[in-house]
């Protein structure tokens, strides 16, 4: 039974599909299909697939390049791409970018942090110093002597 015939039934050897979506492996089941990795190809090998498809000339070269060594199309259109515009085929870190400016942000942000803690704790001092002035009929102002 092919893996697409198996992710067709809901069923595998009258046993429902867990309900992740996936097919449980039962004992009477002959082997689990692994799942595919995905494919890395090295800056040396782009490269050469370029040059050969470059060097290609009649029609269905290029075709049969790409059978022989099991790629797509988009697989050179990309490739091209990438050489033309950014003149390198290393591949490019997969997910978010890092902000280069983050940490210092985040150093900001705790100083900030700091800083208004430490303003509130001056304020509360300051005014229990005038609650204390205004108890005992003291002025608020030292005063000057000239």
């Amino acid at each position: 039974m092919s893996r697409q015939q198996q992710g067709v039934s809901s069923q595998v050897n009258g046993s429902p599909a867990s309900s992740n979506g996936r097919l449980r492996a039962d004992a009477t089941e002959p082997e689990v299909i692994p799942l595919r990795q995905r494919r890395q190809f090295t800056v040396a090998y782009k490269q050469a697939i370029l040059d050969e498809a470059d060097r290609c000339r009649q029609l269905g070269e290029v075709g049969a390049l790409l059978r022989r060594e099991g790629l797509y199309s988009s697989h050179l259109t990309r490739w091209r791409v990438q050489w033309r515009g950014a003149g390198q085929l290393e591949p490019r870190k997969r997910g978010r970018k890092a902000n280069p400016q983050a940490a210092e942000v985040a150093r900001l942000q705790r100083e900030n942090a700091r800083l208004q803690t430490q303003l509130e704790r001056a304020e509360l001092v300051i005014d229990a110093q005038k609650k204390l002035c205004q108890l005992f009929n003291l002025p608020s102002e030292p005063e000057t002597i000239e």
